[in-house]
């Protein structure tokens, strides 16, 4: 069963379309390569009101990432939560910049970042930034798997080239944020692939080695990192993106790192 999840879980996220904006409150994920012209708006507290006087600290939150930075499969998605959290705690006024693109990969990300000037622009100025990626490209490899053309022994070649792909991959990715943002004056947090699908048989050491490098990658750059697994309860109905409830838990394992180098202060 765990095999079949997965098979069925990768599959569809590489193919998965974003829903509509479901949060007024968060910026709405982009479709295409680059964030052009994106939309930016100011997460408040209860009453949504803006005024000229307001003496709070105001911090941009750029969050990258691909159908689950994006929040397909619920109300909201960790995003809009996380921003809750960081609002509610620390006092700021957010600008949530979400940049979460639904199929998104991890070389589509990585290229996005080194030349896209307007992704580049709000990363430099973000106080904020949360990052997942890679399900989607582990997803294409288990579809060349399962159709018989991954190649090499045991047909397998396709997995561990895609698992090298996207370790380095993440790396750079890790790298090209950090030219741009440092963790001494930026809130930097990743949950890696988003939420680790239950998985048994051909597929588990692979989706290991990624889990163990991204974990490895973040502690190398001093980047605060928390791996989620779901339980059946925080999954929506197409038993591939999280439900509200799973979100809330994603959002409640980034709060648990913490909001250092920014606050407390």
């Amino acid at each position: 069963m765990g095999l079949m999840l997965l098979a069925a879980l990768l599959t569809t996220m590489v193919a998965c379309s974003p829903g509509p904006d479901r949060d007024a409150r968060q910026t709405t994920a982009h479709q295409g390569t680059t964030p052009s012209g994106k939309r930016a708006e100011d997460v408040l507290g209860p009453e949504g009101e803006t005024t000229t006087t307001d003496s709070r600290i105001g911090w941009d939150y750029v969050a990258l990432g691909d159908s689950l930075a994006a929040g397909v499969g619920a109300r909201r998605g960790y995003v809009s939560r996380y921003a809750e959290h960081l609002r509610s705690e620390t006092g700021a006024r957010l600008r949530v910049i979400n940049l979460g693109l639904s199929g998104q990969t991890s070389t589509q990300l990585l290229h996005s970042i080194r030349n896209d000037p307007e992704m580049r622009k709000a990363l430099g100025g973000a106080e904020i930034v949360t990052l997942n990626i890679d399900l989607n490209d582990l997803g294409l490899a288990r579809s060349s798997y399962e159709s018989g053309t991954c190649g090499g022994p045991q047909n397998e070649a396709c997995l561990r080239e895609v698992v090298d792909r996207v370790e380095r991959n993440w790396d750079a990715i890790i790298n090209e944020i950090s030219s741009l943002r440092s963790t001494e004056n930026t809130i930097i947090r990743t949950v890696g692939l988003g939420y680790t699908p239950r998985t048994e048989g051909v597929f588990g050491p692979y989706l290991g080695r990624v889990t163990r490098h991204i974990a490895s990658s973040a502690a190398d750059a001093g980047i605060p990192y928390v791996e989620v697994r779901l339980a059946d309860e925080g999954m929506s109905e197409d038993g591939l993106h999280p439900n509200d409830k799973g979100y809330r838990v994603i959002a409640e394992r980034l709060r648990s790192l913490g909001y250092e180098p920014l606050y407390p202060r």
